[in-house]
């Protein structure tokens, strides 16, 4: 594929035969060179040929070969004349981050470290088609879809101040439960305050290096402090309703001749019967998720507090922030000097909003809106700030994580004959988990190097780093 580098940063995919526009990838020559191991740069073009996408179809520096769009995708559409497609979003709707501070330091949970990691593990249900403590009545379920995050809290599962720290205060407006399909719901309502499987992960990390100290102060964070991070979706629920919609999407394509290069990239007009009602199901899901993060953040606390004998105000577990990486919202934007109204698909990619924004919560608006990037299990995790270079290049986004550098096959077969918990262990990370095959398919030589991705964003100016993340312990399903 042909390839124009912009700067050290920048790799444009030039506009050609039915492109609508161009393409372009924020990557270093180190992480290009990776990227080119597999399809997504293809993928990256064929979203460029969608109607009405505004400005370019872009990449983040972590992406890597998704459905139909590249994981690590970003791209806007007109909400009158562009479409809305699944796969942009993806299977796992509003699989996302989310990232608790505490008031302890290493020193103080080290020693008991086997125990909390077992504890939580035991608390938090993990593995593939885990059902959870919680039991819903479709009544109950078709509330969660619509309330989000506020139905847990309600349900004494957090504080009110809670919603406030998370991404559209963890309801997003326009879903309806009459959306989502039987099997959508069925398949969600034991599943409620579960981990899941694969890349999916609950870790006790330690804040290992600040650079801007306003901002980790504004967030709560100090050099040597523990932190907990969750990252999961919306089950079962959300991988089924991305299902549904696929088939019903390349019908409503057809219909209205709305050709694409790639049957993955199955599309509606927003405006249309299938656009608004994907829209309002995928919302549902979304709020799904955002319930689900919330009820593990009151698992997590709880399980703390028991295994450290330690009370509310000791312990100090507060939400940081919780932000959404697959998802489409309706959001304003400038383009060419007018403000037009978008529907920005962010399929592994984070809302970055700079300080000021009114989306970014009145307690973080003079800094900025804090961006979650999770690593791999050995190595570290980022908190950045939103920058103005997002709104003015990517629709105020930024990367989500490290990003595949292997299929899971392949980290299979290079895991072969090892022990990567022991390996982790060896590096003072304490593991559980439910599968070995889990273990071996996430093992850090799976991913690229988080630390490049966030320095490339942070270079653009997509974000900026706040602090290095260390981790040292972990459960996965």
């Amino acid at each position: 594929m042909h390839k124009i580098r912009l700067d050290k940063y920048r790799v444009e995919i030039p506009k050609t035969g039915s492109m609508r526009t161009s393409g372009l990838v924020f990557a270093d020559d180190a992480l290009l060179s990776e990227i080119e191991k597999d399809e997504s740069l293809t993928q990256v073009a064929n979203v460029a040929h969608l109607p009405g996408i505004v400005g370019r179809s872009l990449a983040m520096p972590d992406i890597h070969w998704g459905y139909g769009f590249p994981i690590g995708g970003v791209a806007a559409f007109d909400v009158d004349e562009g479409v809305i497609s699944p796969g942009g979003v993806g299977y796992d709707i509003n699989c996302g981050v989310r990232l608790m501070s505490t008031h302890l330091t290493e020193p103080d949970i080290r020693p008991r470290l086997n125990e909390i990691i077992t504890r939580l593990f035991q608390d938090i249900p993990t593995g593939l088609g885990q059902s959870g403590s919680v039991r819903l009545s479709k009544k109950d379920l078709d509330k969660v879809l619509v309330q989000g995050a506020a139905w847990a809290v309600d349900h004494g599962y957090g504080q009110e101040g809670d919603l406030e720290r998370t991404e559209d205060q963890g309801a997003m407006a326009g879903a309806d439960p009459g959306a989502v399909s039987d099997r959508a719901v069925e398949r969600g309502l034991p599943q409620l305050g579960t981990l899941g499987s694969g890349n999916h992960f609950l870790e006790i990390q330690v804040v290992a290096e600040v650079f801007d100290p306003v901002a980790a102060e504004a967030f709560g964070l100090f050099d040597g402090q523990v932190v907990v991070m969750i990252h999961s979706g919306s089950r079962g629920l959300g991988y089924q309703t991305c299902d549904d919609f696929l088939k019903k999407m390349a019908k409503a394509g057809h219909r209205d001749g709305i050709q694409v290069p790639d049957r993955q990239l199955a599309c509606a007009y927003f405006s249309s019967p299938e656009g608004q009602n994907y829209f309002q199901a995928m919302a549902a899901a979304a709020n799904y998720a955002w319930t689900n993060r919330q009820i593990m953040m009151h698992q997590a606390r709880e399980s703390l507090m028991k295994t450290l004998s330690a009370g509310p105000r000791a312990l100090g577990l507060h939400l940081v922030y919780d932000v959404a990486h697959n998802i489409a919202k309706k959001e304003k934007h400038m383009v060419d000097g007018r403000e037009r109204m978008l529907v920005v698909h962010r399929k592994g990619a984070t809302r970055a909003f700079p300080a000021g924004h009114t989306d970014v919560p009145a307690v973080y608006r003079k800094v900025g809106q804090p961006v979650l990037i999770p690593g791999d299990m050995g190595r570290a995790s980022y908190v950045m700030v939103g920058s103005p270079g997002a709104m003015e290049e990517s629709f105020g986004s930024s990367c989500h994580g490290a990003g595949r550098l292997l299929s899971r096959t392949a980290a299979k077969k290079l895991a072969r004959g090892r022990s990567i918990g022991r390996e982790l262990e060896d590096q003072g990370i304490v593991s559980m988990y439910s599968g070995r095959d889990t273990m071996a398919e996430e093992m850090p030589e799976a991913y690229k190097d988080v630390s490049r991705v966030a320095e490339v964003a942070h270079q653009v100016g997509l974000a900026k780093k706040v602090v290095r993340l260390r981790p040292i312990g972990v459960i996965k399903g």
